[in-house]
């Protein structure tokens, strides 16, 4: 047996060795890992975290922080940057790196906006070897490259992606999309789908679809298709988040009618549209628009002959020059256009309803607002002058208001609607009419003045939202200009000069860690080589009766140039021989000048001394009257449409009130519906 001094001496040299190897086995255990990097996972670092990574790599992970540095490069929008790492990857690269290589090559190719490239990248995946968080990319890819253009592919993309997603804002994000695709596809794509037997998913949304439109012109109707849609299809994922429109139908509560404020300038130089207006909604108030009924007299003063009224400077309506005959022509008859399924007609007459007029010309708008609430009124239709329209971006009022024209800069307001017959509003329906005949280059052929430049950019901005390339322009002067083109026999050659249209600002969308940047146009500018296939003219009745031969003498019509005209043309005085000469040229117009309410219209023609302007505007009161028994649904229910006076009527987001007009054409000396 050893000492006793000496165990006690060895366990005291034992201790240190002891706290020397627990203090070194702690300070091992704390010492920082090496984190990892997985290409199949999300990517929420920034680009300079994962470059760093890449450098302090120095082994076989050093390709995989590359490839989450690319993609965190490309959302970021550092496109060069990303392109030079994506330059700088090894060539022999695993099949998991692989998979990813070419979702980045593809968002690379969305973001360079080469669309084709993207769309082949995508179809070199193997959907079977990404991960889920990958597969929410790859379909976002998918979507992307349509440019927003509706298709089934698209349809089931979304629905693919959104079985995949977990954060509920993406969720809504992916059912919001899903629902506006599907609502932007034409009747054709619909009739042409093709559903296979095990998407369940994709028949729901369809059957969704047709309950909003076989219920949107009746709020509690609607309400109760989709509650029994969800009962029909519990698992459908719309059926536990409806699409945000939809949540608005659920909340949806009529706007009241009981005392509405009519705010016009009933005196100056505008109180001649005032009366025009006035009386189109007293008319449609007290009931007198049925078929072959007589307009009741006029409550305002008399509407004096157009020659000798001057035009308001910031009243925004489609207005024509005075006729030249004052005979009233009788209108060649045209096909009223079909109803659509989804939409309502003129509001019933109410004899309940209080209507109080103020004149917009004594008073500032936001005082006359705040009287119109003091007595009672729960909505109000106008300001009608530009001007004073503008001045409700100022104004604080809880009343619902129907503004007749349009500002320069449309603030979205749950209680504000915009409806105006302006020429910007013709030729964006204008841009639809042509596109939907597959014309492609399209001229413009306008006054040269403010009237022209307005009219060039709206239907410029218009196309290009369409898809289109760049528009031509091309603006003519006086009716003397034009007489000195006919007798020096110059003619018009369909040639000009690019629109400049500054597009909107747009945002890219991010789903499921995937940013997608908003498209960005590059339209190709149309030549002046003769390839222009179309002309839209915006003129008076003499201008056009000069333009169009000046046209025909240097196009042949084996060019199948296809020339379009607004409103603006049509005038009464139209005789025979004035429609043989435009044979071919098709125009737009309002249903009421169109045919679709012949006694109607020969009653309000004669009634405004043959003016076709006062006429338009008679109409827009009556459609006025129609929209503020609609509010509601017009602010609330997307796709409600109503059959109006001025067009086939609907709204966009902000409430813009958007017309489609009828579009007629001269064969042979007669009117016909256009083809």
């Amino acid at each position: 047996m050893l000492p006793s001094k000496v165990v006690h001496c060895k366990a005291v040299r034992t201790v240190p060795l002891l706290l020397a190897a627990l203090i070194f086995a702690g300070c091992t255990g704390q010492a920082p890992q090496t984190p990892t990097a997985n290409v199949q996972g999300a990517a929420n670092g920034t680009s300079d975290y994962y470059l760093q990574q890449m450098q302090q790599s120095a082994d076989d992970n050093k390709v995989d922080w590359q490839l989450l540095a690319i993609r965190a490069l490309l959302n970021e929008g550092k496109i060069p940057q990303a392109n030079d790492q994506l330059t700088q990857l090894p060539q022999d690269l695993n099949a998991t790196r692989l998979q990813e290589l070419l979702l980045l090559q593809a968002q690379m190719s969305v973001a360079q906006q080469n669309l084709p490239d993207a769309a082949a990248k995508l179809k070199q995946i193997d959907t079977s070897a990404l991960s889920p968080e990958q597969q929410v990319r790859y379909f976002q890819l998918q979507i992307a490259t349509s440019q927003g253009r509706p298709s089934l592919d698209v349809l089931r993309a979304y629905i693919a992606q959104q079985a995949l997603l977990t954060n509920p804002a993406d969720k809504q994000k992916n059912i919001d999309a899903t629902w506006q695709t599907l609502a932007q596809m034409t009747p054709e794509q619909m009739n042409n789908i093709t559903i296979n037997a095990d998407e369940n998913v994709l028949q729901g949304w369809i059957d969704l679809l047709g309950v909003y439109h076989a219920n949107v012109s009746d709020p509690d109707m609607l309400k109760a298709g989709i509650s029994d849609w969800q009962t029909r299809y519990p698992n459908n994922p719309a059926a536990k988040m409806l699409p945000t429109a939809l949540t608005q139908v659920q909340n949806f509560q009529p706007a009241s009618t009981g005392k509405i404020a009519l705010l016009l300038p009933l005196s100056g130089q505008a109180q001649v549209f005032a009366n025009a207006i006035q009386k189109g909604f007293n008319d449609a108030k007290n009931g007198v628009l049925a078929q072959g009924s007589t307009p009741a007299p006029a409550e305002a003063a008399p509407v004096q002959a157009p020659e000798a009224v001057p035009a308001a400077p910031d009243a925004v309506v489609s207005t024509s020059a005075a006729p030249t005959d004052t005979t009233a022509a009788q209108p060649a008859e045209v096909q009223p256009q079909s109803v659509p399924a989804n939409s309502v007609e003129t509001a019933a007459p109410s004899s309940s309803t209080q209507v109080q007029v103020y004149d917009s010309s004594t008073q500032p708008v936001d005082q006359l607002l705040a009287q119109a609430k003091n007595d009672g009124a729960t909505l109000v239709v106008g300001p009608l002058l530009k001007n004073h329209v503008e001045q409700l971006a100022n104004s604080q009022t809880p009343l619902n208001v129907l503004a007749l024209n349009e500002p320069e800069n449309i603030q979205n307001r749950p209680n504000l609607c915009y409806f105006a017959l302006s020429p910007e509003d013709e030729a964006r329906d204008a841009a639809h009419h042509m596109w939907d005949q597959g014309k492609r280059t399209p001229l413009m052929l306008v006054p040269r003045s403010s009237l022209g430049d307005r009219v060039n950019k709206a239907f410029a901005a218009e196309w290009q939202k369409l898809g289109g390339g760049t528009v031509l322009q091309q603006q003519f002067g006086s009716k003397t200009e034009l007489r000195q083109g006919i007798n020096s026999g110059g003619g018009i050659r369909l040639t000009g000069t690019p629109v400049n249209v500054q597009p909107a600002a747009a945002t890219g969308v991010t789903i499921g860690g995937l940013t997608i940047p908003a498209p960005i146009t590059d339209p190709q500018v149309s030549t002046s080589n003769g390839s222009v296939d179309s002309v839209y003219i915006v003129a008076t009745q003499d201008e056009l009766a000069l333009i169009k031969p000046m046209i025909a003498m240097r196009v042949s019509s084996r060019d199948n140039v296809g020339l379009y005209a607004s409103s603006r043309s049509n005038q009464a005085g139209a005789g025979p021989d004035y429609r043989l000469e435009m044979d071919g040229l098709q125009y737009s117009d309002i249903p009421l000048l169109s045919g679709a309410n012949p006694a109607l219209m020969q009653q309000a023609v004669k009634t405004f001394n043959n003016d076709y302007s006062l006429v338009r505007l008679y109409a827009m009161g009556i459609d006025a009257w129609t929209l503020a028994n609609h509010f509601s649904e017009m602010r609330s229910l997307p796709g409600f449409q109503i059959k109006g006076d001025t067009g086939n009527l609907s709204a966009t987001q902000d409430c813009v009130i958007n017309r489609k007009l009828v579009w007629s054409q001269y064969r042979q000396g007669q009117v016909v519906p256009a083809a």
